[in-house]
C-alpha cells in the first residue's frame, strides 16, 4: 500500500468499477470503461470528475474506480478469496471486511411479501471495520458491494447517519422481518431502532414519492410508458410511511396489499388509477403526520453513544 496515492491526480487513467449513469438513469458507459481524471477531490469523501473517450464526463467516487495500471495487475495482488466486486486498492483495503459483518437481512420483494418465483434475494447489512484500519490513513470503504450475490454492507457510521436522516432503505433494514445474522452488537442496534424514527420520515418519504411520480408522468408523455415496478414501490412507500407515523414502527411486510400492488407491478392498473390511489395515500400520510407521536428529531445522542461504544469495541480480537 505504501506506493498507492491517497488521492489520484488529474490525468490518471482509471477504470470504472460500476456502470456510469446519465442524469436520466441510463448507462453512459458500462463497468470496465476507461476514462481520465480531469479533476480530483480534496479527500475521498468527494467524487472525482472523470472524462471518457466520447467526451462524456461524470462524477465518480474513489471506491467506484481503479487506476488502469492497478487494474492490469489485479491477478497478482488480489486475494483469491476477495469477492469479485472488490478490486485494486479497494480490494486490498476490504480484504477480510466481509468477516466483520455485524448484521445481515433480506430486503426487497421477499421482505415486503411481494415476491414470486422470479424474485431475487437482496441482502443488506452493516459491517464494523477493525480499529487499526479505521485509524489508518487509508480509512475504510463506506460500503461493501458484491453485485453477483446482490449484497451491500454499509460501514457502521455511514449506516447510522443514513438512519438518522430517515433514509427509507436503511430504516427498512432495521425492521426487516427476514434477519439472517446478527452479532451481539447488531442485536443492540436492533433493540434501539426506534431511536431513528422521527417526523423527518414525512419529508424524506413524501418528497421522494412526489418527485418520482412527476418523473413518471414525464416518461408517459415523452415515451408512452412507465416502469410499473417503480410505481408499485412508491405506493408501498406511502403505505409504510403512513403506518410508521401512526404506529411508531416501520411496516416492511405489506402482504395485505399484495394483490393490488402486484396488479400495478404487472401494468394492469391504469396509471391514472394508480395516481388517484397515490393522491389518497398522500392525504392519509399528511393526516398521519399531523397527529403522529413521533419526536421532531431522532435520538442523535443515543446513536452517537452507540457508535463510540462500537468503535471502542472494534479494537477487541473478536467481533463484538
Amino acid at each position: 500500500m505504501s506506493d498507492t496515492p491517497l488521492i489520484y491526480s488529474p490525468g490518471t487513467q482509471v477504470v470504472a468499477r460500476k456502470d456510469v449513469m446519465t442524469v436520466n438513469d441510463r448507462i453512459a458507459h458500462p463497468a470496465g470503461a476507461v476514462g481520465v481524471i480531469v479533476r480530483s477531490p480534496v479527500d475521498r469523501s468527494h467524487a472525482y470528475r472523470v472524462k471518457f473517450s466520447d467526451g462524456f464526463e461524470a462524477p465518480i467516487r474513489h471506491d467506484q474506480l481503479n487506476r488502469l495500471a492497478e487494474f492490469k495487475r489485479l491477478p497478482s495482488v488480489v486475494d483469491p478469496s476477495t469477492p469479485a466486486s472488490l478490486t485494486g486498492t479497494t480490494a486490498l483495503m476490504s480484504s477480510g471486511l466481509y468477516d466483520r459483518v455485524i448484521f445481515r437481512c433480506v430486503i426487497g420483494s421477499r421482505a415486503y411479501g411481494l415476491d414470486d418465483e422470479a424474485s431475487d434475494t437482496d441482502r443488506r447489512g452493516i459491517y464494523l471495520p477493525p480499529a487499526e484500519l479505521h485509524w489508518s490513513l487509508y480509512g475504510v470503504p463506506e460500503q461493501l458491494e458484491n453485485d453477483e450475490t446482490q449484497e451491500v454492507y454499509w460501514e457502521l457510521q455511514k449506516f447510522l447517519v443514513l438512519a438518522l436522516k430517515a433514509n427509507p432503505n436503511v430504516l427498512e433494514c432495521l425492521y426487516s422481518p427476514l434477519v439472517e445474522f446478527t452479532t451481539p452488537l447488531g442485536d443492540e442496534l436492533i433493540a434501539m431502532r426506534s431511536a431513528f424514527l422521527s417526523k423527518l420520515i414525512f419529508q424524506t418519504f413524501s418528497g421522494y414519492v412526489a418527485s418520482q411520480f412527476k418523473k413518471m408522468q414525464t416518461d408517459i408523455r415523452n415515451q408512452g410508458r412507465v416502469k410499473w415496478k417503480h410505481v408499485m414501490h412508491l405506493i408501498r412507500l406511502l403505505l409504510s410511511g403512513t403506518h410508521v407515523l401512526r404506529e411508531g414502527e416501520m411496516m416492511v411486510e405489506v402482504g395485505q396489499y399484495r394483490d393490488r400492488l402486484l396488479t400495478i407491478k404487472r401494468g394492469e392498473m391504469p396509471f391514472d388509477e394508480a395516481d388517484v390511489w397515490r393522491k389518497q395515500l398522500q392525504r392519509d400520510f399528511e393526516s398521519a403526520f399531523q397527529t403522529t407521536n413521533l419526536p421532531d428529531r431522532p435520538h442523535y445522542e443515543q446513536a452517537n453513544a452507540f457508535l463510540i461504544n462500537a468503535r471502542q469495541r472494534a479494537s477487541e480480537k473478536s467481533l463484538p
